[in-house]
């Protein structure tokens, strides 16, 4: 087994239980490698040093870090195995929220959960479940496999969380609360995040009719954090992704909060809500910047598939 460590990932950081547990010798004397990581070079030569060792039948790789710990080691991986079938994947805890593997099976306290999870994969006993992907290509040559893709109130919302200094799920629901608040009475935050960002949007290779979107977003988990359930399809097809947008403004979108939480349809003219095989945004203003699983990205242009089936491994219930 392997376990690639993301230093950078706020719980680990430091040396505390969580990266001990990681760290520590497998009970048993069951093989397990670590890698620690600060910088995609060094995850890129982990990836390689797997691929190379990986004899194709019993391939276990732990990601430990947040979603995009998560989203950057998977693109590595399938980058060193190329052609070859991915190692099974699991998704150990260690960043600020880890939406992803919180929809899979992430469940209390984290340095309790990552125990359980690596003695899981050690001894056989995890649990294994075929997981889709996204995979997102961009005009800047960016080839990822990821699992939660939006711009622009997704990408105007992570600009005023990482500028803020409480993170995590206390300040992002501080935010969101704001949002909507504001939504109602006009404040500036919601007319910030909510205004309708200058874009074209083709699904399935037809163009849609709005020039300006507020919200894009596709994915392959529900809920996408804070109860967010708007891509109530997320998962339905391994080869379609749902892909939901709308081009309403503040005053309209903001109100629809309630349907979001309840995992409901979202309502209005022009509103986009359907699995498709393939879409691509394409940004005709000052702003190009799109989110991939918490990491803000920039390119003219960005396109949105079903990305490869994983083996995803989650531990059994305590």
């Amino acid at each position: 087994m392997h376990v690639i460590v993301n230093r950078l990932a706020r719980h680990l950081r430091s040396e505390g239980a969580l990266y001990r547990t990681l760290t520590r010798a497998a009970p048993g004397g069951a093989a397990r490698k670590i890698y620690e990581t600060r910088s995609f070079d060094e995850l890129d030569r982990a990836a390689h040093a797997i691929a190379a060792a990986a004899n194709g039948t019993d391939d276990r790789v732990v990601l430990a870090g947040g979603d995009g710990s998560y989203m950057a080691g998977i693109t590595a991986l399938e980058r060193a195995f190329g052609e070859r079938p991915l190692p099974s994947i699991a998704l150990a805890p260690g960043g600020t929220v880890a939406t992803v593997a919180r929809n899979w099976g992430l469940s209390g306290p984290t340095e309790p959960y990552a125990a359980r999870l690596l003695a899981a994969v050690d001894n056989g006993a995890a649990r294994t479940t075929l997981r889709p992907t996204l995979r997102v290509r961009d005009a800047q040559g960016g080839n990822r496999v990821g699992f939660i893709f939006g711009t622009g109130l997704v990408s105007q919302f992570f600009d005023v969380y990482y500028a803020s200094p409480q993170q995590g799920y206390a300040g992002a629901a501080r935010i969101v609360a704001r949002i909507f608040a504001g939504s109602l009475t006009g404040g500036k935050l919601a007319r910030k995040v909510l205004t309708p960002l200058p874009c074209t949007l083709s699904v399935d290779g037809e163009m849609q009719l709005p020039n300006a979107y507020s919200l894009v977003v596709a994915s392959v988990v529900r809920n996408l954090g804070l109860s967010m359930r708007v891509l109530y399809r997320a998962g339905e097809d391994p080869n379609r992704v749902h892909v939901v947008a709308s081009p309403l403004g503040a005053k309209r979108l903001g109100p629809q909060m309630p349907l979001v939480l309840a995992g409901k349809p979202l309502r209005g003219r022009d509103h986009i809500d359907r699995l498709a095989r393939s879409f691509r945004v394409t940004f005709t203003g000052p702003v190009d910047a799109y989110v991939l699983d918490g990491d803000v990205l920039r390119a003219p242009w960005v396109e949105v598939t079903a990305g490869p089936t994983l083996r995803m491994l989650t531990a059994p219930s305590s």
